[in-house]
């Protein structure tokens, strides 16, 4: 029969409590981001078959579109092809920025959500640290765009720096789009309704622009859109790195969307992931 414990052991045992709340430390803001970006990447090692959009669709965007449309649009697919690998390759980061949603929503609906929130750790570090984990795919799915187009025959006269500044720029535009992802995310009830709703709007804005064929070429009406489409600022800027013809003027214009982008969507996607149930 067990005997109960004296008010002197019930005071030691509340003071060993105490101690060890007072142990138990606050992660800060870099090391917990870079916590749920290690786990986030850790995902992706246990389960590499989540890699094969970011590894096919490059080859196969830049092939369907090379050799199915180059030789209408442009006479040739070679020709077509310095026209549009740095639409393709804007097209398919694009269409990747979905997956951090899709992988918070899923996160959400295993409950692993919750077990985050009680954790001792700065609060966003679970979508930022989603976010960057992505870059990784972005990585994977710009060299292998690259590599394709460059064995088709595509030449960049702008140089390595040129291709890596305008990729640079590329992925800062695609990190601000994840967070308008984040809020539909945040906001429908499962991952397959973020991939439709997110498909439905990037088919429109990545398709009617400039990605695979010049405005002028367009109706007027159409070029209305497709001159104020941000996707076709993304492109031209992407293209004028490539092609050693980038200015001033679309570096700024592209930054400023940048940052409109998260300034208006990143505090939703903070507010609603704080207040989530």
């Amino acid at each position: 029969m067990n005997a109960k414990p004296s008010a002197e052991a019930r005071v030691v045992r509340l003071d060993d409590t105490l101690d060890t709340h007072q142990q138990v430390e606050l992660l800060g803001p870099g090391r917990a981001v870079l916590t749920f970006t290690w786990r986030s990447l850790l995902k992706i090692r246990h389960v590499p078959e989540q890699l094969l959009d970011a590894v096919l669709y490059p080859v196969l965007f830049v092939l369907m579109f090379v050799y199915v449309l180059g030789g209408a649009i442009s006479g040739t697919p070679e020709d077509y092809l310095q026209y549009a690998l740095p639409g393709i390759l804007a097209q398919t980061i694009i269409f990747l920025t979905i997956y951090t949603a899709m992988t918070i929503n899923a996160d959400i609906q295993k409950g692993v959500f919750e077990r985050y929130r009680t954790q001792p750790v700065w609060r966003p570090a679970h979508l930022v640290g989603a976010l960057l984990a992505d870059m990784l795919r972005y990585g994977i799915a710009t060299v292998l765009t690259l590599i394709v187009g460059f064995v088709l025959g595509y030449r960049a006269s702008g140089g390595l720096l040129g291709v890596l500044a305008g990729v640079g720029l590329l992925f800062l535009f695609c990190f601000a789009l994840s967070w308008m992802w984040l809020v539909v995310g945040l906001k429908v009830r499962t991952p397959s309704a973020v991939q439709g709703v997110s498909v439905l709007i990037l088919f429109p804005l990545t398709f009617v622009s400039s990605a695979y064929a010049p405005p002028e070429t367009m109706p007027t009406w159409l070029q209305a859109f497709v001159n104020v489409n941000p996707v076709t600022h993304v492109v031209d800027t992407l293209r004028d790195f490539m092609n050693n013809e980038a200015t001033l003027s679309g570096v700024l214009i592209l930054l400023g969307m940048t940052a409109v982008i998260i300034a208006i969507f990143a505090p939703i996607a903070l507010r609603i992931y704080n207040r989530i149930s």
